[in-house]
C-alpha cells in the first residue's frame, strides 16, 4: 500500500473504540492500557496470560503480562522469561515526571513487600511476582513500562534511567523500565508515512568505500552509543528492528550464551569469534568522526546487538562513585573490542532488496518467524486475495486496521473495508480447529509461526477461503458466544476448544452427507453453512446456528463441575488443574480427553433428534453443506 497515514490520524483512530459510549474516567484507562499493551507486545486483548488490576489496591500496577520463553532456539542459545508491569496513564491522567517518579516508587515498593492494603487481583499477582524474583535467573526480566497517550519528552526519557538505577538498586539486576505510547504503535506500522522526521543517528565507523555498502569494524563501545542514541531519540528500542523484528529481541528475547561469555570474558577478541551485524538504511552521509546513518534498522545480528546493549548496560549504566579493578580491566579489554558491520543502502523505496537482504542473511539464524510475518510473501498474497474475494482487511501487524480505517477516512474514495481480522489469530482458528491442535493453540504462538510445526502442517493447503472461514467462525464465537470473555466462567479460556468442538460436529454430518473429510472440503461445508457470497437465507442460518448452538452446548458441559463427562473427570486432568489440562497438547486426542469424546458422542446423537415434525439439527446442517 502506498499512501500513509500522518501520526495524528493514526492516533484519533486508535482511540476511536476506546472513547466510545462515553465511558468513565476509570473505564477509560482500563480501555486504553489493555489496547495499548496488547499491540506492543502482539496478543490478544483476551489473552489469559495478561492480568488485569487496575483499580484501587492495584499497587500501582495496571496491566502485568508473562512473557514466556517459549522459542525454539540453538543449541548454546538461552532465553528468560519476562514481567512487563504496566502503568498506563491516559491523556490529563499523565502529569510528567512527577508521574513517573511516584509511580515507579509505588511499583517498587509494591515489588519489594513495602506496601499493604493491596486488593486482591494484586495480592495474588504480587505472591506470582514474589515467587519469580526468588527463582529468577540473569536471563530473566521484570520491566516497568509506562504507557502514555503521547510520547515522552526529553526531560522526562533522562528521569526513565534514574528509575532504572533506583530500580535496580533495589531490586537487583533483573529490573528494567520501558516506556511506550500510542506513537510506538504507530512508528511500526508497515505502512510508509509521510511528513515525519527522517531519524537520523550517528555511527562512529571507519570511512569505507561503496555506493551502497558499507564495510568495517566499529568498537563495541560505540555501537552501544549508537543504541542508547537511537533509543533516546524514539522512546522504542523496538523500532531499530522493525525491517527484520516486530518485537524487540532486546529485552524479550534469546540470549546467545557464548556471545555473552565474550563480551564478559574477552571483549578485545569479540570480533574474531562473532560474525557481526548488518544495517540496513535509506542513505548515509560521511561524518566528521563515522557517519549518518538515516532510518538504520538492524536486519541481522540481532543476538549479537541484543547481548552487546544488555551487557554494555549492566556493566556501565550501573552506577556507583567508588572504583573496581576488575571493572577497570573489563573496561580497557572493552575500548579495544570491535563488532564487523554492514551497512546497505537500499533507499526509501528498497522494500524488495530489503527483504532479500533479511531472508539471505537471518538464514542461519533461530530467529523467531512471527518476526517475519509482516515480510512473508504469502501474508502480503493472502492480504490481497482476501481483500478481492471476500472485502475483508487482513492485519498483518497489530495496529493495521486502525492505520487503515484512518486512511479510508483520508481517502473516501479509496476502497472502505468494514471487516477486518488479525491473519495471525486468524492461523490458530484454522489449527486449532481443522487441525484439531487446540490445545497447542491456547498453549503457545510458536507453533503456528512461519517454520512452526503447526505453520508448517497448514501451509501447503491454506488459503484464503479456510482463513475466510476461520475468521466467520472466530468472528461468532467473539460476538454471539463471548468465548474468550473473563465474566464468561466456562468461556474465559475453551474459545479454541470451541473450534475444534464445531469442526468435530460438521465432520460427522460430512460422514453421512458422502463428504470426504479433508480439510478443504471442512472448509466447503463450512462456508456453504454461511454462505460465502454474504447473503445468509433462512434455511442456511437455521443450520449453521444449529450446529453452533450445539457446540456451544458441548463446551459449557464440559466445563461445568459435576457432569459425569465434564474436563473435572478427565484422567490426565491432574489436581483439578483445568487449565493447564486444557493448555495440553494433546487436547482433542481419545486417549488423553476420553470425557470429552464421549459428550461429542451423545451431541452427535441428539443433534438427529427432531421435535414437533421440524428437522432435526443434523438433517438442516446435512442438507446445508450438500447445496451446490
Amino acid at each position: 500500500m502506498s499512501q500513509s497515514i500522518d501520526f495524528e490520524a493514526f492516533r484519533n483512530e486508535w482511540l476511536e473504540e476506546i472513547i466510545q459510549g462515553n465511558p468513565s474516567t476509570v473505564e477509560l484507562g482500563n480501555r486504553f492500557s489493555r489496547k495499548l499493551i496488547a499491540h506492543w507486545l502482539d496478543v490478544d486483548e483476551s489473552s489469559d496470560d495478561i492480568v488485569y488490576c487496575d483499580g484501587a489496591g492495584d499497587g500501582g500496577i495496571d496491566v502485568a503480562y508473562l512473557n514466556r520463553s517459549q522459542s525454539i532456539v540453538d543449541e548454546g542459545t538461552e532465553e528468560g522469561d519476562t514481567w512487563y508491569l504496566v502503568q498506563s496513564k491516559y491523556g490529563k491522567a499523565f502529569t510528567g515526571l512527577a508521574t513517573l517518579l511516584i509511580e515507579a516508587q509505588k511499583i517498587i515498593d509494591t515489588l519489594d513487600g513495602k506496601r499493604n492494603n493491596l486488593s486482591s487481583l494484586a495480592q495474588d499477582l504480587l505472591e506470582r511476582l514474589l515467587n519469580f524474583r526468588e527463582q529468577a535467573s540473569e536471563r530473566d526480566k521484570l520491566v516497568i513500562v509506562f504507557a502514555t497517550q503521547e510520547p515522552l519528552n526529553e526531560q522526562e526519557k533522562r528521569v526513565l534511567d534514574d528509575i532504572r538505577a533506583f530500580g535496580a538498586n533495589r531490586l537487583g539486576e533483573i529490573f528494567d523500565v520501558e516506556a511506550i505510547s500510542i506513537a510506538t504503535i504507530h512508528q511500526r506500522q508497515p505502512i510508509p508515512k509521510k511528513h515525519v522526521i527522517r531519524i537520523n543517528i550517528p555511527l562512529n565507523a571507519p570511512d569505507a568505500k561503496g555506493d551502497k555498502l558499507l564495510v568495517g569494524a566499529v568498537k563495541l563501545i560505540e555501537l552501544y552509543k549508537f543504541m542508547k542514541e537511537y533509543r533516546d531519540q524514539t522512546s522504542d528500542l523496538d523500532q531499530l528492528y522493525e525491517k527484520n523484528v516486530r518485537r524487540f529481541l532486546g529485552t524479550r528475547r534469546k540470549v546467545n550464551k557464548a556471545i555473552k561469555d565474550t563480551l564478559e570474558q574477552e571483549p578485545e577478541n569479540f570480533g574474531l569469534f562473532n560474525n557481526g551485524v548488518t544495517i540496513v538504511v535509506n542513505n548515509f552521509d560521511k561524518a566528521n568522526r563515522g557517519f549518518d546513518l538515516v532510518e538504520p534498522y538492524v536486519v541481522n545480528g540481532c543476538q549479537t546487538t541484543k547481548t552487546i546493549w544488555n551487557v554494555l548496560k549492566s556493566k556501565l549504566e550501573s552506577g556507583g562513585t567508588g572504583s573496581n579493578s576488575k571493572l577497570k580491566e573489563w573496561k580497557e579489554k572493552l575500548d579495544k573490542g570491535v563488532v564487523l558491520v554492514k551497512i546497505v543502502k537500499v533507499g526509501s523505496d528498497g522494500q524488495d532488496l530489503l527483504t532479500l537482504i533479511t531472508r539471505y542473511t537471518n538464514s542461519q539464524n533461530a530467529v523467531s518467524e512471527k518476526d517475519f510475518i509482516a515480510l512473508t510473501q504469502d501474508f502480503q498474497t493472502w492480504q490481497e486475495q482476501i481483500k478481492d474475494k471476500y472485502n475483508l482487511f487482513l492485519e498483518i501487524q497489530r495496529g493495521g486496521w486502525d492505520s487503515q480505517k484512518g486512511l479510508q477516512k483520508q481517502n473516501p474514495t479509496n476502497h472502505q473495508f468494514k471487516n477486518w481480522a488479525n491473519a495471525f489469530d486468524l492461523l490458530k482458528v484454522y489449527g486449532a480447529g481443522w487441525l484439531g491442535k487446540a490445545g497447542i493453540a491456547f498453549g503457545t504462538s510458536q507453533a503456528f509461526l512461519p517454520k512452526g510445526s503447526v505453520f508448517k502442517e497448514m501451509n501447503d493447503q491454506i488459503g484464503v477461503d479456510d482463513l475466510y472461514a476461520a475468521y466467520l467462525l472466530q468472528k461468532k464465537a467473539n460476538e454471539k458466544y463471548e468465548f474468550g470473555q473473563k465474566h464468561r466462567q466456562t468461556r474465559r479460556f475453551t474459545r479454541f476448544m470451541f473450534y475444534m468442538v464445531v469442526i468435530e460436529l460438521l465432520k460427522a454430518v460430512m460422514i453421512d452427507a458422502g463428504i470426504k473429510q479433508t480439510n478443504t472440503n471442512v472448509t466447503k461445508s463450512f462456508l456453504k453453512l454461511f454462505n460465502s457470497e454474504g447473503i445468509f437465507n433462512s434455511e442456511g442460518n437455521l443450520a449453521c446456528n444449529e450446529l453452533l448452538e450445539t457446540a456451544v452446548q458441548v463446551t459449557d458441559e464440559y466445563m461445568t463441575e459435576g457432569i459425569e463427562e465434564s474436563v473435572y473427570k478427565e484422567p490426565e486432568c491432574k489436581s483439578g488443574d483445568v487449565k493447564g489440562y486444557i493448555r495440553g497438547e494433546k487436547l482433542g486426542e481419545k486417549d488423553y480427553s476420553p470425557k470429552l469424546f464421549e459428550l461429542l458422542a451423545i451431541h452427535k446423537r441428539t443433534m438427529k433428534r427432531s421435535t414437533g415434525g421440524q428437522h432435526s439439527p443434523f438433517s438442516l446442517v446435512l442438507e446445508a453443506i450438500k447445496l451446490e
